[in-house]
């Protein structure tokens, strides 16, 4: 075995910062939905795109995020509920366009807020009322953001 002595940061190390974060899958946001388990899945190897992941019972993973779809919202600059899942069913705030999106099993996702500027998070299910309550972020006047709490129609109205 060789030593060599270098200065404090001038020596060549086998690791580099890609080897440890460049392939490294980050997993979180954990759910129930019934049996099944979701996650959300920041993939480097795909510019840190976020998939959701479903695993059922019987242990079968599957991505349900097409590719055109990153699983982010920029509410409040650094993001915040991204995605709910209820009786099978996705709800998503989509990263490019910050639109919410609903994603039925087996079927593409169909947005459910028009393209204004505006961003969702934190979304909670009114079963009653079949629609989405979640916080809202208006940038669209300029300046400081208006944060709101909005009530979203399921039906895309």
């Amino acid at each position: 075995m060789t030593t060599q002595t270098a200065p404090y940061g001038a020596w060549q190390s086998p690791i580099s910062s890609e080897t440890i974060v460049g392939k490294t899958i980050r997993a979180g946001g954990f759910v129930l939905d019934g049996d099944d388990l979701y996650w959300l899945e920041g993939r480097p190897s795909e510019g840190g795109r976020n998939v959701l992941i479903r695993r059922t019972t019987d242990g079968q993973t599957t991505p349900l995020t097409p590719p055109d779809y990153n699983i982010r919202t920029l509410v409040h600059e650094y993001g915040g509920g991204a995605f709910l899942v209820a009786d099978g069913t996705v709800y998503f705030s989509n990263f490019t366009d910050q639109r919410l999106y609903a994603q039925r099993a087996g079927a593409a996702p169909v947005a459910i807020t028009p393209d204004n500027g505006l961003r969702y998070a934190d979304m909670l299910l009114d079963r009653a009322r079949n629609r989405l309550i979640c916080v809202c972020e208006d940038h669209r006047a300029g300046g400081v953001p208006e944060n709101l709490l909005v009530a979203v129609p399921l039906d895309g109205t």
